[in-house]
């Protein structure tokens, strides 16, 4: 609807009557417009100040007027800037930039997002603002320190809509009110259907019977009464979308959809009018049923695709129990700070990440991690927010909060990756847009071809050539598909956090271990410490584990647990793949592999017996060798099964670590590896991945510490373990919450399975408009017969989606 037409008669924003003797008015696209009240004039004037003119210009529905958008609690803006309450929904980047996910409210079409987005892009210290017109959901990155979140949110308020934080319940009942509104728009379409078939079976048994002219006439009154509603409130979101598309120049699938409707109750409606011809409104109502039920099928996957980040939110509680003075507090769940303690009992949930200070209990990590069993939790162990207590009382310490917990990175990962197109995807919308047109021309055609052969059924055929192609399946294909995969994995602990992850797996040709924290446990044990210099053990263990106070390798761990007083070491500096060095007693000190601290000690290292299984790191300052560790680690349980998975796959299997060459051997035997290389600096792993990648392998880099980080990155798919670092899972396509290695051959089967259907999914969309475009232009198929056809079409292209979920 146009906005000069649509406003003429009431108010130029929000449409509604002006109360006589209202003056408030503005200058907007070159007139003079009335407005019902000052907000209505005060947003107006803050769209043309802001040069957003084109919102009126296009916007194909009227705005809801902003005082019914901007709740009480809205008006007092400044509490969103509040640390305290920006922990729950805001993430601190680096500096003062921060990134916060909203929701909007008062989006009615892509104009309002256009508009949306061109106004909140322009405000200084805003970087980025972008909306998924599906879901209603924002991402926003700003620098706090130009711009504050209250003053985008009123910038927001001030053109007419609201924004506020990512709420699930809210968004839940937003989904809500959209499945209500397809719902009644297929209940009046099949009911619609219904009567009017019921009307059309009479009159094609009257048409060989004695049924009088003006009976027949009369049921045809009826029919179009009965069709009037189909058309114009379940079809009419097809004609919103197809204006939407052709204003922009573009093809969109509802184009040739809207017309078919159009036409068809156009020509139906002339027959009835002059008695005429034939009726055919028993074709668009079943045209509009059919279509709107494949739309339903396909909101319903979308919305079950954005559900997965939002049970994910939903795990955590609203309140906790927080001891202290030795009294139990119940507070909310986002007042819980640092070090605080809390009580979980059992049966309840998790609040935040922490360690376990008092009790042993089970914990259920299922829904993080598709581990079906539970885990046993003890003093010192690691808790995860949103887990599940099964037994016992535990008494936890708190040690991340808010949007630095685990839970929260899961979250944000998954939104990543739902934010952004498969290539695939991509080549789906391409293909669709230039067969929209293609059809439009072939039915301009065909009733050409026939009027000039004096057919009178040349428009009905057309129509049916109209009718009959679906490019909603090109369309449907693949995110159907994908959606059901990305669903089946992260319910096993599989999380995909790229959209280009699964397809690209579908072809993976070689995989890539790193050794630490990926086929081991990652949970390494100090089984002896040698003393080379003048430091007792003690020392030597203190000493060490000053300077690894800053590291999240697994070796680090293990020497801070050895340690009794980690001593103090200043100016640490970590050497990727090396290890690390700092300032101890005015002395330079280094820990780490045996080039890296023989550079600093300047002598030969001293010939020790060591066992060849074991990881050993050194200790040393300038001019002595201060002690030597060995360090045990253990095979994980599965990794031999999964590389022998991966080899029956016919996927090569290579073993990459920085860890010492004959411990990488031994590791790589036992698991039936062949090839196998240790010292392995990330220059040296990243060479061998880009080696690989030249000879045209298609390779899966798996790793966990922050030294693969540039590896992972530079791999076709990496996947991070997730108990690996936070920069490690960042980087990588998909994190393996589960630990079960055997899950990469699972993730791959199911990435092959997704590719399969999908293609079969392309086969069938170009075998049907290949088979029933030319039927059609044959003149072979009735309309309603096309409409069937039509709407089969996307309905099988899900259905076989579906199966991936089996």
């Amino acid at each position: 609807m146009g906005s000069t037409s649509l406003l003429n008669s009431g108010c130029f924003h929000c449409g509604l009557p002006i109360p006589e003797g209202t003056i408030y008015s503005a200058e907007v696209l070159g007139e003079t417009r009335q407005f019902c009240c000052m907000g209505c004039q005060a947003v107006a004037e803050a769209i043309v100040a802001n040069g957003l003119t084109d919102f009126y210009r296009f916007r194909t529905d009227v705005s809801t007027k902003p005082e019914a958008l901007v709740p009480e609690a809205l008006r007092q803006l400044q509490i969103y800037d509040e640390p305290e309450l920006q922990k729950s929904f805001v993430q601190v980047k680096a500096g003062e930039e921060r990134e916060a996910a909203l929701i909007m409210e008062g989006i009615v079409c892509a104009a309002c997002v256009w508009l949306n987005e061109h106004h909140v892009k322009h405000l200084p210290g805003v970087l980025d603002f972008r909306i998924n017109y599906s879901t209603h959901r924002a991402t926003l990155r700003w620098d706090n320190s130009r711009v504050v979140l209250s003053t985008i949110l009123k910038a927001i308020s001030d053109i007419g809509y609201l924004a506020h934080p990512f709420d699930p319940g809210r968004m839940q009942a937003l989904q809500k009110k959209e499945k209500s509104i397809a719902l009644r728009r297929v209940a009046v379409a099949g009911l619609g259907m219904m009567q009017v078939m019921m009307i059309a079976v009479a009159m094609y048994v009257g048409a060989y019977s004695d049924m009088t002219e003006g009976m027949r006439g009369f049921l045809r009154w009826i029919s179009l009464i009965m069709t009037i509603p189909v058309v114009f409130y379940s079809a009419g979101v097809f004609f919103t979308s197809a204006w939407r598309d052709l204003r922009r120049g573009r093809f969109g699938m509802d184009v040739p959809v809207s017309i078919a409707i159009a036409v068809a109750f156009s020509a139906s409606v002339w027959a009835t009018l002059y008695n005429t011809g034939e009726v055919y409104f028993d074709s668009v109502t079943m045209f509009t049923f059919f279509l709107l039920t494949g739309r339903f099928l396909e909101m319903q996957a979308r919305h079950k695709a954005g559900q997965v980040a939002e049970e994910l939110v939903r795990l955590l509680p609203a309140t906790a129990i927080r001891l202290r003075d030795g009294e139990q507090q119940v507070v909310a769940v986002n007042a819980l700070e640092i070090n605080d303690q809390v009580l979980i009992k059992p049966g309840e949930i998790v609040p935040a990440d922490g360690i376990v200070l008092e009790g042993i209990s089970s914990i259920n990590e299922s829904l993080l991690s598709g581990e079906s069993l539970p885990t046993t939790k003890q003093i010192g162990d690691t808790l995860v927010g949103g887990t599940v207590n099964l037994e016992s009382p535990l008494v936890m310490q708190v040690q991340k909060v808010g949007d630095s917990t685990v839970l929260a990175a899961i979250i944000r990962l998954l939104e990543r990756a739902q934010s952004e197109k498969p290539q695939l995807a991509r080549l789906a919308e391409k293909v669709a847009s230039r067969f929209v047109p293609l059809i439009l021309i072939t039915a301009v055609a065909v009733f050409s071809s026939w009027q000039m052969q004096g057919s009178n059924e040349a428009f009905w055929i057309a129509l049916s050539v109209l009718v009959i192609t679906c490019p909603c399946a090109f369309s449907l294909a693949t995110p159907a598909a994908l959606t059901a995969a990305t669903g089946l994995l992260t319910s096993q602990g599989v999380l995909t956090t790229r959209g280009h992850a699964l397809e690209t797996l579908a072809q993976v040709t070689h995989v890539v271990f790193d050794k630490t924290g990926t086929l081991t446990t990652g949970h390494l044990v100090l089984t002896a410490t040698q003393p080379l210099g003048t430091l007792n053990v003690e020392d030597c263990l203190n000493v060490a584990a000053g300077l690894e106070r800053v590291s999240e390798h697994p070796m680090a761990q293990a020497l801070l647990v050895s340690a009794t007083n980690p001593s103090a070491v200043q100016n640490v500096q970590a050497y990727s793949g090396r290890g690390l060095a700092g300032q101890w007693n005015h002395a330079t000190i280094r820990i780490g592999t045996t080039d890296f601290v023989a550079e600093l000690v300047g002598l030969e290292p001293p010939n020790t017996h060591t066992d060849s299984s074991q990881s050993i790191i050194w200790l040393g300052q300038q001019g002595m060798w201060l002690a030597q560790f060995s360090l045990q680690d253990h095979i994980r349980a599965d990794a031999q099964q999964a590389v022998q998975a991966l080899h029956q796959q016919g996927i090569k299997v290579s073993l990459l670590s920085g860890d010492h060459p004959h411990v990488v051997t031994k590791v790589a035997e036992q698991l039936g590896i062949k090839q196998a290389l240790g010292a392995q600096l990330p220059a040296d792993k990243l060479a061998y991945l880009k080696q690989l990648q030249e000879q045209g392998e298609i390779v899966v880099m798996v790793g966990d510490g922050v030294n693969d980080a540039p590896v992972l990155a530079a791999a076709q798919v990496s996947l991070a373990m997730g108990s690996g670092s936070q920069l490690a899972q960042a980087s990588a396509d998909m994190v393996l919450l589960s630990e079960h290695l055997e899950r990469i051959p699972y993730a791959i089967t199911t990435a092959k399975r997704m590719q399969t259907i999908i293609k079969q999914n392309f086969a069938w969309t170009i075998g049907y408009n290949l088979i029933a475009i030319p039927i059609a232009a044959l003149g072979w198929v009735a309309p309603w017969l096309a409409a069937i056809g039509m709407s089969m079409s996307s309905l099988i292209v899900v259905l076989n989606a579906l199966r991936l979920k089996n």
